[in-house]
């Protein structure tokens, strides 16, 4: 098997079928390679199930087949010939900013008998052309890269999994959530090729080309330097004193700029810092973890001084997936890697990552924090040591493995 087509990925499609035929733009973003198609073709095929085939219309703007509709005039044409009746038609648009000016034929397309699901690879873009034209009428999804419950089921499907948990996410961790290397067996020099070009096609395309931006080669200082730190807090004024150190110049406004267009992107996302005790959010730096912690071995190889922030970086993603925001805490002096709190809820948890547990001192530096707080929400240290299954004073130590596949946090 060489495309993820005929595995369903049900936490997407269980969603998204609550909004078939409602009148809402169903929008499906996400990094590039992270499924988006895949699931734009699952709900298709949900649809096919219960409706005459002509009534689907489905275009992927990258493929040349339909070059010519790269221009709204154009489409709006080809809708015009493809809708011939008064019946209901499902209409299925993957990576649709690539057409100038899309957002005023999915308007005037809306206002017929459609449904209308569309995919896009940058939020920024989408939130504001749909805001002016479409504002109350969308609902969204975000779009991530395999769960390690989801790994585990790719590759069991296309017999690349091992009978050993361990040994899969020890795979997890090398390899990373972008389904093509789930179902396609590739050596370490080919993944890491394979991750890479994701990487670049999505930094030419949904930032350099996206936003127009006049200095690639800075960009890509940026890049190595926050894919070298994840995990760490980071300034712009660290950035600005590396870009010095390499020899390039920028200011604290073009910086800033090309962090956000990177998260429009998807490539990172931002954990701000907050305030535990104060119940607020600071101002000042935030921790940046990559769409997918494999993007790391895009600029790089595999370094075990690296390998806590890999870590922090699947904990961070994983608890997102789950459908909560999340922050780092600061508590008096003291830090804790994640305050998640859920978008549509009000269950809140903490979470300290932890390589290993080797002395007294690690052990007091991830659990104090935690056994500070005096609220009742869950806290958990989720770690990679083998030995470690502990309720200390309310807070659960947790192998990673058992972490992320929990049914609920």
């Amino acid at each position: 098997m060489s495309s993820t087509t005929n595995i369903i990925r049900p936490i997407y499609l269980d969603k998204i079928k609550g909004y078939i035929d409602k009148p809402d733009v169903k929008i499906i973003t996400g990094l590039r390679r992270s499924g988006k198609t895949e699931i734009l073709k699952m709900v298709r095929d949900e649809i096919k199930s219960r409706v005459d085939h002509d009534q689907i219309i489905y275009i992927n703007f990258e493929e040349l087949d339909y070059a010519h509709l790269l221009d709204a005039k154009e489409l709006n044409k080809y809708f015009l010939s493809a809708i011939k009746d008064d019946r209901r038609y499902y209409v299925f648009l993957d990576e649709i900013q690539d057409v100038k000016g899309w957002e005023r034929t999915v308007n005037g397309l809306r206002l017929k008998n459609t449904d209308i699901y569309i995919t896009g690879s940058n939020s920024k873009i989408m939130s504001d052309e749909l805001e002016t034209h479409l504002g109350g009428r969308t609902i969204s999804f975000r779009a991530n890269t395999l769960s390690f419950a989801e790994f585990i089921n790719f590759r069991k499907i296309n017999t690349l999994s091992t009978d050993s948990i361990m040994d899969e996410l020890n795979a997890y961790i090398d390899i990373g959530g972008f389904p093509i290397l789930s179902v396609v067996k590739y050596n370490d020099a080919q993944k890491r090729e394979v991750v890479k070009e994701i990487c670049d096609t999505a930094l030419f395309r949904d930032v350099v080309k996206r936003r127009g931006i006049r200095h690639p080669q800075l960009l890509d200082k940026i890049v190595a330097f926050l894919f070298d730190n994840v995990g760490s807090l980071v300034s712009i004024r660290a950035i600005l004193n590396y870009l010095k150190s390499s020899g390039r110049g920028a200011d604290h406004e073009t910086v800033a700029n090309y962090i956000k267009h990177l998260e429009d992107a998807f490539i990172i996302k931002s954990a701000p810092i907050f305030d535990i005790k104060g119940k607020r959010l600071l101002e000042v730096n935030d921790k940046f973890y990559l769409g997918d912690h494999a993007l790391q071995y895009a600029v790089r190889q595999k370094r075990m001084d690296k390998v806590q922030g890999i870590l922090e970086n699947i904990v961070f993603n994983d608890i997102i997936r789950r459908g909560y925001k999340v922050s780092v805490g600061k508590f008096d002096n003291k830090e804790v890697d994640f305050v998640a709190e859920e978008v549509w809820g009000s269950r809140k948890i903490y979470v300290q990552v932890c390589y290993e547990f080797t002395t007294i001192d690690t052990y007091n530096r991830e659990f104090a924090p935690l056994m500070s707080i005096k609220d009742s929400y869950p806290k958990y240290v989720v770690t990679m040591d083998k030995n470690w299954q502990a309720d200390e004073n309310g807070v659960m130590g947790i192998h990673l493995k058992d972490f992320l596949l929990k049914d609920s946090l």
